[in-house]
């Protein structure tokens, strides 16, 4: 049925990149609240993506939380940039 909460270990990980790209202030709570959603709508409209109140993938990216480049490098697949992410179909391009 698809994530409807994000944890918190994971909602500090964005909430630190928010934080460090202006669009948030203070410290990381760990808690997906409303000020969070906001900071992340904001961040995601700037960018000219949906502002849904998940994180698309792209900003998950942007902010430099996407796949671990080490363990697609171990496994000899190339790592995803956000350039291989179309802006208007979401899908991979390669």
């Amino acid at each position: 049925m698809g994530q409807r909460t994000i944890d918190d270990a994971r909602a500090t990980q964005i909430q630190a990149s928010l934080i460090k790209s202006g669009y948030l202030s203070g410290e990381a709570s760990g808690h997906w609240d409303s000020q969070t959603q906001t900071a992340m709508q904001k961040f995601q409209a700037d960018n000219g993506w949906q502002t849904k109140l998940i994180p698309d993938s792209r900003a998950i990216i942007k902010l430099g939380l996407g796949p671990e480049q080490s363990s697609k490098m171990s496994t000899g697949t190339p790592a995803m940039t956000v350039s291989d992410v179309s802006p208007t179909s979401g899908f991979m391009q390669r």
